[in-house]
């Protein structure tokens, strides 16, 4: 597919004033922002998780073989450091929940992932991944499986037991099922947590997935925050939702390092959902996961990063959910448009990055075959321009939405005004009829938060890399602002750095 068409074009306004006062006059100014406990990471994960292609399905050979490409592709050179290992991991028989240890603990999942000499899977699997100069991370939801309710388990290094915690209340675990709630007022509760993370400690993870939050299990987050201070091994706390909202945000900023609090992006594949054992092996219901999503499944994160934008900073992320740009439309379920658009609100957002194609030559498992990671895609992926958008830990602010003054139907734009005095703004067509004409979108230098400069400003495309010098003291009115225009196409964007010459 040839390069999106995008006509750039900034210019002197006479009244530039008349737009910008129609929308904030600015990024929102964020106050000193306090870093929640243990996060090793200041700014945005970068890396790959199994989810959105392999499933429930994954083995430790696939997991390594995406691993090792995230190496030989150059992806872990730009930034893509994380390999995280998604649901399925542990040993599920029904729906009285996961298999336990002596001590109520998940226990690994042999099939998938056995044992390699001393180490059991998951400890193996993690060795590998450390070995190629990456970090490991897992996934767990809160509570205590009812077979360790059922069957009493002691608290390890305590007198209590798994009932005297347990509520008897379900907790939510998607794909398995026969979660109860903690009690956290009960002196076992943390005691227990504590001994799940020092299991995942000594086994080697560096990040958590702790799914199925809603606004009920700020206790929760507290308590996984405090377990992972005590395990003395530094790990994200990613916390992703069941049913939660804004409400939990103050908490989610307090204890954890990322927050996923929107519906999966994910198509789920086409027939997941009408058919018999999609979600048990031998996953016979489930032909296929692609496309993984399409840009009508990802849209509602515009409203999602202009009403999060408060509570993300260093230490502490507003999550939106896997970047699926990788195996090419076909797969992706996004044109290149999208793909462009996709990566550039989530870093316009400061989201973490994470991978859910496909990145090896090929894979084929129960959910069927990739198309394997594509040179396009490969390059928006490693466009250092875009990715250090999203590493300057800044969230940026919507100033300018469809219907307000100034802006047509499907116009978005959103900025973020960097500590060295550099602007980003992304001018978005969110309009999905892919045959309707480019657009036109506008905005200026006074709305995305810089001041007039007589000597111009430079206006970068991050996507092509052109640049244009623009203003200076011929041309520069002093009383107004120079205005930013793009020729944008459907499901386009146009992503600038602004950056000012005086």
């Amino acid at each position: 597919m040839n390069r999106l068409t995008r006509v750039m074009a900034v210019m002197v306004t006479a009244a530039p004033l008349a737009l910008a006062g129609a929308f904030a006059s600015g990024p929102m100014a964020r106050a000193a922002t306090v870093y929640p406990p243990g996060g090793p990471d200041q700014t945005p994960v970068m890396g790959w998780s199994g989810w959105s292609f392999l499933r429930l399905g994954a083995t430790a050979a696939q997991v390594e073989g995406e691993a090792k490409a995230l190496v030989s592709t150059g992806l872990a050179a730009a930034g893509y450091q994380y390999v995280n290992l998604d649901d399925g991991w542990y040993q599920c028989p029904g729906s009285q929940g996961p298999n336990v240890d002596a001590n109520g603990r998940w226990v690994v999942n042999t099939a998938s992932y056995p044992a390699v000499g001393s180490e059991n899977g998951i400890q193996a699997l993690a060795a590998y991944v450390h070995g190629l100069g990456l970090k490991f991370g897992i996934y767990e939801t809160a509570g205590i499986s009812s077979q360790a309710v059922a069957a009493n388990t002691p608290i390890l290094g305590t007198s209590d037991t798994a009932d005297d915690i347990a509520t008897k209340t379900a907790q939510a675990n998607y794909n398995c099922g026969g979660m109860e709630a903690i009690n956290y007022s009960a002196p076992g509760a943390q005691a227990y947590v504590n001994s799940v993370v020092d299991e995942l400690a000594s086994w080697g993870v560096d990040y958590i997935k702790l799914d199925g939050i809603a606004n009920s299990n700020g206790p929760d987050v507290e308590a996984w925050q405090a377990a992972i201070q005590q395990s003395g091994r530094p790990m994200v706390l990613n916390i992703t939702q069941g049913s939660y909202t804004i409400t939990l945000a103050p908490t989610l900023k307090k204890y954890a390092n990322q927050w996923e609090f929107a519906p999966d992006i994910e198509l789920n594949g086409p027939d997941e959902g009408a058919a018999n054992s999609c979600n048990n092996p031998p996953y016979t219901g489930c032909l296929s996961v692609f496309p993984l999503t399409s840009y009508t499944d990802w849209s509602d994160r515009f409203a999602s990063v202009a009403s999060w934008q408060p509570y993300g900073g260093p230490g502490g992320f507003n999550d939106y959910d896997s970047i699926e740009v990788g195996d090419g439309s076909a797969d992706s379920g996004m044109s290149l448009a999208a793909s462009e658009s996709q990566l550039s609100l989530w870093s316009l957002g400061s989201a973490p990055l994470i991978l859910g194609s496909d990145l090896t030559s090929s894979v084929t498992n129960a959910y069927g075959t990739s198309a394997s990671l594509t040179p396009t895609d490969l390059g928006l992926l490693t466009n250092r321009s875009v990715i250090g958008v999203d590493q300057d830990s800044i969230d940026a602010s919507r100033i300018a939405i469809a219907g307000s003054p100034g802006n047509g139907a499907g116009d978005q734009v959103f900025a973020k005004v960097e500590p060295g005095g550099d602007a980003i703004v992304g001018l978005f067509n969110t309009t999905t009829k892919l045959s309707s004409s480019p657009v036109a979108i506008a905005t200026t230098a006074a709305a995305i938060g810089l001041p007039p400069d007589p000597n111009g400003y430079q206006v970068q495309d991050l996507w092509d890399g052109q640049s244009v010098v623009v203003g200076g003291q011929a041309t520069f009115d002093l009383s107004s602002a120079g205005k930013i225009s793009a020729t944008v196409p459907a499901e386009g964007v146009a992503l600038y750095r602004v950056t000012p010459l005086g």
